[in-house]
């Protein structure tokens, strides 16, 4: 018996693990106290991680289709099939033949991390769909839109804030999502013992909504217009003001003042199906708080007016002069961030550089809508997706009308999958590529590092062996990267290097680079590293902001602090006019869409989705301690609305809306307000074909069948999961 660390990979807040191993068997998983982030917290899902690594249900080997079926293969069969096959396509129909997807689990990886950039690159499809447009796009691009970079996301400073103001988002559930912050729950319970606020905005009372000084209990779809109430509110009541050196560094104030000018409390209370004075409280308090942050997510992303919502998020954070400041929003600078530049004008940011071929549908930082998938797999003519290359994904239960993109990836002449899985969407594969589990793979947090609350980076080995005849994850992709760009046959070693000598031939050309007019050779023999992605991984610290390198963090196992979050304005700033351009004109664009919004009076039963603590979407459901209790599939409903319509307890419903209907067993509950319904995302574990024994057990309904896709954010292209009407009705 041994033990070793591991961070865990089961969700964004990155906590330490300390692993309990017999032989190759994890048998146990606890907190790593001395972890320098996570001190030793621990959810289900990290207690859980033996169970995940260990599931039967794991592929431990290539599956290539023959004769109709999946069958066992080596993994030379699998590459040579994958070049074999999607070369001639790409030289026939030319590379938008091709789509790539990339799922939630992508980004929890280290392969995830380097390698998917690359098979864009050797594709060179516009084709690319990934999670980001049924979750997360409206901040990236609201973000762009402010900052000229989508990946600048301001993250609230929860150990200093002395007020929080959270729409859309129940971290006590989902541990944080976009603000990576392990013990969420307690940062929240220290911020009011301390003697601050928590506002929390959600048509739920959810587990941290009951935590909430004030729980606001928003009509679903409409955080927009009471954002944009509160921003008039600080204008009209003289409250806006952004303080030095912010102000100095913003343009576009009274821009804004216009914009808002016909949002007044009452003009959206009825929208909301909230009173006035609540409204200009919250915007009171939110001015008059020392610092404080206001942070928005799933359910202020997911909604029609997704991006102008994440946008007036940051407004606000502008106004109340907590951006870019202790106890506010901040900007973290991850250990692999490149060095910052000096502070300047750049080249700002720009949507619908191209469009889909069906429906036109703008592209938002180099992605088109997921749900505009199958439209383009079965739409004939030049340039219809005829091959699609998934990883870690699972559209066929993440996006809108499930069955039409089950249907449309079956018609594929070619389908690879890289996944531990045969689940919904991959048991349409030609050929699956599985990963090892995560106990057999390094791991180091490219995403979550800047998105984090405090400044650290952790990097943790493989803390297992592979098993015989398994291959590596980051070989995996570079053995596809090769196979799709013609180079079938080269070492992996080559995928790394040649991304390494890229990197370098510009680095040294940066004046404000660690190796500006450096020898590129010579810093390429200086890096260490077992592997080429360790290698890689060397190089990007040695780049970045705080002169490590991989061996330091080899020396320190349980991780490196490197302090909190600090101002980064103006020097991240990539816009046109280096500032924060705080009315883009697509912006402005669209916001007359949100003032017709205003004449719309709340009817009918809308829907909103939920997260469990013991679940991730669809992808932790095969395992028994997750999937169990109360983690369950139903539709919740607030007694007012089961006594109007004739619902039971416990007994079947049929919930129907544009995309289809479904069955689903009711639960009655005063935690959702009355007017709205809920039911989880990630299920629907009923198709024949998958190998996920645990969750077929329990398979649910998938939500979003009820929707048929045409529901999107105009400006981000995301799919609306929330807030859309549904009908609702008793069934025998």
């Amino acid at each position: 018996m041994s033990t070793a660390l591991r961070i865990c990979p089961l969700c964004e807040a990155t906590c330490g693990l300390t692993l309990t191993i017999d032989g190759t068997r994890i048998t146990g998983a606890r907190g790593d106290r001395d972890d320098v982030f996570s001190q030793g917290f621990i959810c289900p899902k990290g207690a859980a991680f033996g169970e995940v690594d260990a599931d039967p249900d794991r592929l431990t080997g290539p599956l290539v289709r023959k004769d109709g079926t999946l069958q066992e293969a080596t993994w030379e069969e699998a590459f040579d099939t994958i070049a074999a096959r999607i070369r001639p396509l790409i030289e026939t129909y030319g590379p938008n033949a091709v789509g790539l997807v990339l799922g939630n689990p992508n980004v929890h990886t280290m392969a995830g991390g380097l390698y998917p950039p690359l098979l864009i690159g050797a594709l060179r499809s516009r084709n690319l769909f990934t999670a980001s447009t049924l979750d997360q796009m409206p901040k990236h691009v609201s973000s762009g839109l402010l900052f000229g970079d989508p990946f600048a996301i301001p993250v609230p400073d929860l150990d200093r804030t002395d007020h929080l103001l959270m729409l859309g988002a129940n971290p006590l559930d989902s541990n944080g999502s976009l603000c990576t912050a392990p013990d969420f729950p307690g940062k929240l319970k220290a911020l009011r013992k301390r003697g601050g606020t928590l506002t929390v905005v959600d048509p739920r009372r959810t587990r941290t909504a009951r935590l909430a000084d004030r729980h606001v209990a928003i009509r679903p779809g409409t955080d927009a217009l009471f954002l944009a109430a509160l921003v008039h509110t600080l204008f009209a009541e003289d409250l806006a003001d952004p303080g030095l050196p912010l102000a100095d560094r913003i343009q576009g104030v009274d821009d804004v003042r216009e914009a808002v000018r016909e949002f007044t409390p009452e003009a959206v209370a009825a929208a909301c199906d909230l009173d006035a004075a609540t409204i200009r409280t919250v915007a009171r308090e939110l001015a008059a708080a020392p610092a404080a942050a206001v942070y928005g997510r799933m359910g202020s992303s997911t909604v029609a007016y997704g991006t102008l919502a994440n946008w007036l998020v940051d407004v606000l954070n502008v106004l109340t002069g907590n951006l870019d400041r202790p106890g506010g929003a901040l900007f973290p600078l991850a250990a692999t961030a490149p060095a910052p530049r000096p502070a300047g004008p750049g080249k700002g940011f720009a949507l619908g550089r191209w469009s889909s071929r069906v429906s036109g549908h703008p592209e938002a930082k180099g992605e088109l809508p997921t749900a505009a998938l199958a439209e383009e797999i079965e739409t004939e003519g030049e340039e219809r997706i005829r091959a699609v290359i998934t990883v870690a994904a699972n559209p066929v239960l993440s996006a809108p009308d499930g069955l039409r993109l089950d249907r449309a990836l079956g018609s594929l002449d070619l389908m690879v999958a890289v996944d531990p899985y045969l689940n919904e969407t991959t048991r349409h594969a030609d050929v699956v590529l599985p990963p090892p589990p995560p106990s057999r793979s390094a791991h180091f947090d490219f995403s979550f590092n800047g998105l984090a609350v405090r400044n650290q980076v952790r990097f943790t080995p493989a803390v297992v062996p592979l098993e015989e005849g398994g291959m590596d994850e980051c070989e995996i992709h570079a053995r596809l990267i090769l196979a799709v760009s013609g180079m079938h046959g080269a070492p992996p070693s080559a995928v790394d290097d040649l991304a390494i000598d890229t990197t370098l031939a510009k680095a040294v050309t940066q004046e404000h680079s660690p190796v500006h007019g450096a020898d590129p050779k010579a810093v390429a023999a200086r890096l260490t590293g077992a592997t080429g992605p360790e290698r890689r991984l060397d190089l990007m610290l040695r780049l970045g902001p705080y002169d490590l390198t991989l061996d330091d963090l080899l020396q320190a196992p349980h991780g490196i602090d490197l302090g909190p979050l600090e101002p980064r304005l103006p020097g991240l700033l990539k816009t046109r006019s280096g500032r924060v351009e705080l009315l883009p004109e697509p912006i402005a664009a669209d916001l007359p869409r949100l003032r017709a919004a205003l004449a719309t009076a709340p009817s009918g039963l809308v829907l909103v989705g939920r997260r469990h603590l013991r679940s991730n979407n669809s992808w932790l459901h095969n395992a028994p301690s997750l999937n169990s209790g109360s983690n369950r599939c139903t539709l919740q409903v607030h007694p007012a609305d089961a006594d109007r319509l004739g619902l039971a307890d416990g007994k079947p419903a049929r919930i129907a809306a544009e995309g289809g209907a479904l069955e689903v067993e009711v639960e009655i509950t005063d935690a959702v307000r009355s007017g709205v319904v809920s039911l989880p995302h990630g299920w629907g574990h009923d198709r024949p074909g998958t190998r996920l024994a645990v969750a077929e057990a329990r398979p649910g309904v998938n939500v979003n069948q009820l929707l048929d896709g045409s529901r999107l954010d105009p400006l981000s292209g995301t799919a609306v999961l929330n807030g859309f009407p549904v009908e609702l009705t008793p069934l025998p």
